[in-house]
């Protein structure tokens, strides 16, 4: 199996030391096991579960909204491992809520960029059009 260093996992997801011994302090990341010398080391697994963390922050979504998100654990494995879906539904209605909160914010962001897109093409515009009228005039 493969470990990685705490440095090397840094790398690995692209998120800063620093960043993950908070997400371990604020519970988020569990604690990573421990080489007898005290340093953490990551597998493949905490590798995939960081940078799944790292999608959702990307996205906006809150560091309290992700450690509810995730407090139960990953409910595709509990599928698999024959945990009936009715002792999984809680987890995943509140899944379903944290999903759709995050949703509707997401589309009032993307509402809020779309007009300030449009208002950087019509600046565009304009400057292109003083540029081409200076052409013309020469």
């Amino acid at each position: 199996m493969l470990l990685y260093s705490i440095s090397k996992a840094a790398e690995k997801t692209s998120i800063s030391s620093y960043t993950l011994r908070y997400y371990e302090k604020i519970g988020l990341l569990p604690p990573p096991k421990r080489k007898n010398s005290g340093r953490r080391f990551y597998t493949e697994t905490d590798i995939q579960f960081m940078l799944f963390l790292k999608s959702l922050k990307e996205t906006g979504m809150s560091l309290e909204d992700i450690n509810e998100f995730v407090k139960d654990g990953c409910i595709l494995e509990k599928i698999n491992s024959d945990v009936k879906s009715a002792q999984l539904s809680p987890s995943i209605n509140k899944r379903i809520e944290i999903l759709t909160k995050h949703l509707e914010k997401m589309e009032i962001k993307k509402r809020e960029l779309e007009e300030v897109i449009s208002t950087t093409k019509g600046k565009l515009d304009t400057y292109y059009s003083i540029l081409k009228e200076e052409v013309e005039n020469k």
